[in-house]
């Protein structure tokens, strides 16, 4: 047994034991003939750092982790990082550009040997992150999703894929980063409220009867428009439909089309159609017969003004920005009378979450995977139940966007990154092979090819994380070695179509199994006024520094505590330093049993018990393991720390040790040490670093804690009898110690006390209790005469002689004051939450500081005047 320091120090403690876990290969899945248990985690980018979000992610992970592991089972948590395309890219151009370099001075090779290199010094912040989180992932076989045997995977997919129809090259609109010169996905694309305008324009008819009105955001699509699209119900227009009209500037004549996109609430209701620079258009064009590859497209690659297929474009306007040209356009229209007026008015504008330009939808020739077909057998996966989605709200989220599924975007304009395995011979054709060499036989010798510039997008390889990291394609195992499915997937919902999905349709597709057997969604970790964080807002919290201050465990405990099955978390600091003081407790009871020779168990069984004090500590132990077994059964985080934290702070810290304390016997020594150890156990997946640091310190053991053995919760170790009368006691001293408090008592005042209509378990009660009762409560039986104060428990009521102890009269008076000013605050306030101006036009903030107040000052009332009728 070693002595443990008076005061509880976690940074001294994490580092040691982190390096002790990996040192000692613990985390590793080492367990023959033990039911595997598997999860993967969600690969980080390679450039990233731990933010709040991951610290939950991973936290819930460990915890099941953890718990696999002392259930028995061969627990594996596969770890690794994603490449991280276009982020990983943007880190090593804009170190280059410190050294006046820009990646285009190099050969693609050059550059790509470039971002190796950066990964090889800087590529691995986040993973030593986790490890501070205390993550108990395999590092042994750490993956990336750039190495070797993932790649191979990777271009085994795109094939086959291909082979089977299921991945083509097609023209259609993009959301198209101009700054970076790539396709992004729908996840990097951040929609922000911008101050803008709304020109109302006119088109004047082929014929010169007249005009029609439209409406936009951005005029100067106008060099592109191919329609004029009205409702076909719209009386007002339903005599144009058929007719043309000449465009502005252009000249070009467009005709008028029928088409329910256009809404005739809506400003005119009609409405300029450009398929080759707007998502809805380009769904009204194809309706009304225009191919993409006829689409006009009067942007390149920089979103500047470049001549479209039927050369209308006046010279004056190419090779000008998109918002210059927004400028020209506008000035001609109004010095020419077909700008009609202008609108303020607040536009949802795209932008690029990394480059932080504006998004422009444009048409180019991509990648695309045929996801509506690889969703269909996703969809039948969490319907029959093969995956269960927790919380179950979740289905009918993924059940709307896999069955409105759009073609997948793969290809990025990047140079880092999985290149794409497709070849071009110069008349047109495309050879797709899983190597140059594959492709070469393909077309024949004598036929020149070169391979697609584009990578893939990073979605598209992770979509393979749960198989591809196990060594498929060469592993033909169909299960894995009995690690696919894995059993739960982690994630947030935000990515539950960009990554969890995607897993779902590759898995199925390929394995012929779901990936996962449950996918678990949790929410947004928010800041602490319920907003959602980012940088721009300053809001954002670093989980390093809650660590550096208040140490890895209780952070993991302030992250399972909260988490209520998807809903958003409220960033609370003073949560998490409650829950430093949680370990701090438990240390602190562990020196206590230590210094009153409580040492580790010898056993798994609870030791023999013949007290009711500790035939009921063993009771209750074992209430709150069931407690826990059966709240992580339901992946309800929160139910299973909330029960472990109120066993050990109430039952085992605050009443089992001040119990005991005068009666410390074998038995008793037996039973603390038993229970003590169960706490351990039980805690170590939310709380891994105090409590290895305790197990050890409490006796000599033969293993560490993280190997340790779940206990099993035998009901038949709960002792009803002994349960309710420590119950009783345990109320008996609680109302006695209230009565004192509220009524100014002197914590050391010895009471004498009486007692009335007690049946006769209760005296027996009394009497076995009584020197308890006496310590605890600091009341002994005796003559009660003048002022007392009442206290009833069950049946009894009990006067406590007050004699001079406190003066009777002032006490009412105190009393009745306070009653009085609790009242009065209570009633305002009462006043106030029944005004409706006030609950609807104020905060929701405020309302519900001021119901939460009210609530206190109408206990503090109900309190005081309880305090005030117990006065004899």
């Amino acid at each position: 047994m070693t002595e443990l320091p008076k005061t509880f120090d976690p940074a001294a403690i994490e580092s040691r034991w982190y390096a002790h876990w990996e040192d000692n290969g613990l985390f590793r899945p080492d367990r023959p003939g033990a039911e595997p248990w598997t999860i993967v985690n969600p690969p980080p980018n390679v450039t990233g750092s731990l933010h709040i979000g991951h610290a939950l992610d991973n936290t819930l992970q460990d915890i099941l982790v953890r718990h696999a592991r002392l259930k028995g089972k061969d627990a594996l948590w596969v770890v690794g990082t994603d490449h991280a395309g276009i982020a990983t890219q943007m880190v090593v151009e804009r170190q280059m550009a410190l050294r006046q370099q820009k990646r285009t001075d190099f050969t693609r090779e050059e550059f790509v040997a470039k971002v190796w290199e950066w990964k090889a010094e800087s590529g691995g912040a986040i993973t030593r992150q986790l490890r501070r989180l205390g993550c108990s992932m395999d590092w042994a076989n750490e993956r990336f999703t750039m190495d070797e045997g993932f790649s191979k995977a990777v271009l085994k997919v795109f094939v086959d894929l291909h082979r089977q129809g299921l991945i083509y090259r097609d023209k259609r609109l993009v959301n198209w980063d101009p700054g970076l010169g790539t396709a992004i996905s729908d996840l990097e694309v951040e929609t922000r409220e911008v101050q803008g305008k709304f020109w109302h324009l006119r088109y004047p008819l082929e014929d010169g009867s007249g005009f029609i009105s439209v409406a936009t955001t951005r005029p100067e699509t106008m060099l592109a428009d191919m329609a004029v699209a009205v409702n076909p119900e719209d009386a007002r227009y339903k005599a144009l439909i058929g007719k043309k009209v000449r465009l502005p500037i252009t000249g070009r004549l467009i005709p008028i089309i029928a088409d329910e996109h256009a809404d005739p609430e809506l400003g005119s209701g009609a409405v300029k159609i450009t398929p080759g620079h707007d998502f809805n258009d380009f769904e009204v064009g194809k309706r009304a017969g225009i191919e993409a590859r006829d689409m006009l497209n009067m942007l390149d690659a920089k979103a500047q003004v470049t001549q479209v297929a039927d050369g209308l474009i006046p010279a004056e306007f190419l090779g000008e920005d998109r918002f210059t040209a927004r400028k020209l356009v506008v000035e001609r229209l109004e010095a020419e009378g077909f700008l009609e007026r202008v609108e303020d008015r607040v536009i949802q504008t795209p932008y690029g979450d990394r480059s932080g330009d504006v998004i422009e939808p444009w048409l180019t020739d991509q990648w695309y995977v045929d996801a509506a077909t690889l969703a269909k057998p996703a969809v039948e996966a969490v319907t029959s139940g093969k995956t269960r989605v927790v919380p179950k709200t979740w289905e009918k989220t993924y059940f709307n966007w896999m069955e409105n599924i759009q073609p997948w975007c793969v290809s990025r304009q990047l140079w880092w990154g999985h290149r794409i395995p497709a070849w071009f011979a110069d008349d047109g054709r495309i050879f797709v092979a899983e190597s140059a060499e594959e492709a070469q036989a393909q077309a024949g010798a004598g036929v020149t090819l070169s391979q697609d510039p584009d990578v893939l997008d990073t979605w598209f390889s992770s979509a393979l994380w749960p198989f591809a990291t196990m060594g498929w394609p060469e592993n033909t195992d169909p299960t894995l070695g009995g690690r696919y499915p894995n059993d739960v997937l982690i994630s947030g919902f935000d990515i539950l179509f960009f990554w969890d999905a995607r897993m779902m349709m590759q898995g199925l597709q390929f394995m012929k199994d779901v990936p996962f057997r449950t996918l678990y969604l949790h929410g947004l970790v928010r800041a602490a006024d319920g907003a959602k964080m980012s940088k721009s807002k300053g809001n954002t919290v670093d989980p390093l520094g809650l660590i550096d201050k208040y140490g890895a465990d209780a952070l993991r405990f302030f992250m399972a505590a909260m988490e209520s099955q998807g809903r958003d978390i409220k960033m609370d600091e003073r949560r998490v330093e409650g829950y430093r003081n949680f370990a701090t407790k438990l240390w602190n009871a562990s020196r206590f049993c230590q210094t009153n020779s409580i040492g580790g168990s010898a056993t798994l069984e609870p030791p023999a018990a013949s007290s009711a004090v500790n035939k009921w500590i063993v009771g209750e132990c074992v209430k709150a393991i069931q407690s826990v077994d059966l709240a992580l059964a339901e992946l309800r985080f929160d139910a299973a720390a909330n029960a472990i934290y109120h066993f050990v702070w109430s039952q085992f810290c605050d009443w089992y040790l001040e119990l005991i304390k005068s009666q410390i016997d074998d038995e008793t020594r037996a039973v603390a040490g038993w229970v003590l150890d169960q706490v351990l156990v039980v805690l170590h997946p939310f709380m891994p670093f105090i409590t290895e640091e305790l197990w050890h310190a409490l006796a000599p053991r033969e293993h560490e804690l993280i190997v340790a053995k779940w206990p099993m919760a035998d009901a038949r170790a709960i002792d009803p009898a002994a349960a309710n009368e420590v119950d009783w006691l345990i109320r008996l001293v609680s109302e006695v110690r209230s009565s004192r408090t509220e009524l100014n008592v002197p914590p050391g005042a010895r009471l004498p006390y009486a007692v009335a209509d007690a049946g006769a378990e209760t005296a027996a009660r009394l009497a076995r209790n009584a020197a308890t009762i006496a310590r605890l409560a600091r009341i002994e039986p005796g003559e009660v005469t003048g002022g007392s104060a009442q206290v009833v428990v069950d049946e009894a009521t009990y006067r406590l002689g007050l004699g001079d102890v406190i003066d009777l009269d002032a006490e009412r008076a105190r009393l009745a004051k306070a009653i009085a000013g609790a009242e009065k605050e209570r009633d305002s306030l009462a006043a106030r939450l029944g005004n409706a101006s006030f609950v609807e036009r104020a905060k929701p903030e405020a309302v519900e500081k001021a119901r939460a107040d009210h609530a206190d000052k109408a206990a503090e009332a109900e309190r005081l005047s309880a305090a005030l009728a117990r006065l004899g």
